[in-house]
């Protein structure tokens, strides 16, 4: 499918563009994070409506190997990313980005493509860009729901573009807008994946040079390998917070037998044992108790997330803004997981630049205690942000400029851009 260059993008056309000539859309009740109503009137925000929706297919080079984006016979197969700008009937623009792993989950470059250029953005044109209820309803009528949110990561990458632009014209960074204080840097986990286990401590020190302290590992199907694994990196790095995540790929007998030898092993916490609809699992190994048990596949929106919570299923959840539909569903989930004393942790998809931003102010803004394992500026190459991210100390500083902190330099589009989609 031929892909327009930066200079002719297309346009998404929808029969509700003749808002845009007729009238403003009405203020909104529900906003995506905007202040308490106190302050917003005290502030009134410029009224504008939803213009034009552009998308561009992205793809990072990648370093180093990361197991869900080798290609085939093991080839690294680069990051699949789909920029996405929204500009207001004013000139405003927000940006966001989407960010499919086939390997992960069932969303390619293709499908946020299609999905996006054909369904969502015609749905949205002409809208009030800060009326959330309506904005998602829309995306949620073009495609339906299945167990749970349809074509979250899709989905996601217009949530942070939104949640951009209206930042940008309330001129409010997201720690701002939700009046929490939040902090300036976050710190950084490492993220060990080693084919074998000689492997493990030449990783580390790449990660040690680099200034991190800690750890997350992928583990799971070989839980003999996955013992070894973790007992190598504890030896080395005993201070450090370790953290195993399996991507559901135990069966029930192995989870409960290994959850408990991790435990010894001076693990944190086990994230996905099971695939996500194993629940009478789940129920199981939170009762055994050996270890907190973290959903992170299994939970895409707060209907799930309640109904987890109300069954005993978890413990708590890995975060990742892109996989539940964007920040705003995110921002909820964390709150819901705080009200209920439970534990969240802050991850990622190997998230580039605007996703990775969103992540940053999310986790920023509630104050994340333990490390992140946002593992993008480990494993992508590549930018195009005007002052892209830089590592110091096993730390980002979170941005701290309106919308989602970051700005896009245009010019640089054009080196990502993949062919032949």
């Amino acid at each position: 499918m031929h892909r327009p260059s930066p200079n002719r993008r297309r346009t998404a056309q929808s029969r509700r563009t003749f808002l845009h000539h007729t009238a403003l859309a009405t203020a909104a009740t529900a906003s995506l994070g905007a202040p308490a109503a106190s302050t917003t009137a005290e502030t009134p925000r410029k009224k504008v409506t939803i213009a034009r929706i552009e998308t561009f297919p992205l793809r990072y080079p990648t370093v180093g190997r990361f197991k869900f984006f080798e290609g085939p016979k093991g080839q690294p197969g680069g990051r699949a990313a789909v920029l996405i700008k929204i500009t207001a009937d004013d000139g405003t623009v927000g940006w966001g980005q989407s960010v499919p792993i086939p390997k992960w989950s069932y969303e390619t470059l293709e499908t946020v493509l299609t999905t996006l250029d054909l369904h969502l953005a015609p749905e949205l044109l002409g809208l009030d860009p800060f009326d959330t209820e309506a904005l998602h309803a829309a995306m949620n009528r073009a495609i339906a729901p299945s167990f749970s949110t349809g074509q979250p990561i899709c989905k996601a990458g217009l949530d942070l573009a939104l949640f951009d632009l209206t930042g940008r014209l309330l001129g409010q960074s997201a720690a701002q807008r939700w009046q929490r204080p939040g902090r300036t840097r976050l710190t950084l986990s490492w993220t060990l994946n080693p084919r074998t286990l000689d492997e493990v401590e030449p990783l580390i020190e790449q990660g040690r040079a680099r200034g991190y302290q800690h750890f997350n590992v992928k583990i799971a199907p070989d839980p003999a390998f996955d013992l070894e694994l973790c007992r190598i990196v504890k030896k080395l790095v005993p201070n450090g917070f370790l953290w195993p995540d399996a991507n559901g790929g135990y069966d029930e007998a192995t989870a409960l037998a290994v959850a408990p030898k991790l435990a010894d092993l001076g693990v944190a916490v086990l994230e996905q044992p099971l695939p996500a609809n194993r629940l009478g699992g789940y129920q199981r190994l939170k009762r055994q108790g050996a270890l907190p048990i973290l959903m992170d596949e299994g939970v895409i929106s707060t209907v799930e997330l309640n109904e987890f919570i109300d069954l005993k299923l978890l413990d708590g959840v890995a975060m990742k803004p892109a996989r539940c539909g964007g920040i705003t569903e995110a921002k909820r989930q964390i709150e819901r997981l705080l009200d209920a004393g439970m534990w969240w942790l802050g991850s990622g998809l190997t998230d580039p630049d605007l996703s990775l931003a969103a992540s940053l102010q999310l986790y920023g803004a509630y104050n994340l205690k333990y490390p992140a394992a946002l593992n993008g500026p480990q494993f992508l190459q590549g930018s195009i942000l005007t002052s892209p991210f830089v590592v110091r100390e096993g730390q980002l500083e979170i941005p701290s400029g309106p919308g989602l902190g970051v700005d896009v330099d245009e010019a640089k589009i054009r080196t990502l851009l993949t062919k032949g989609v």
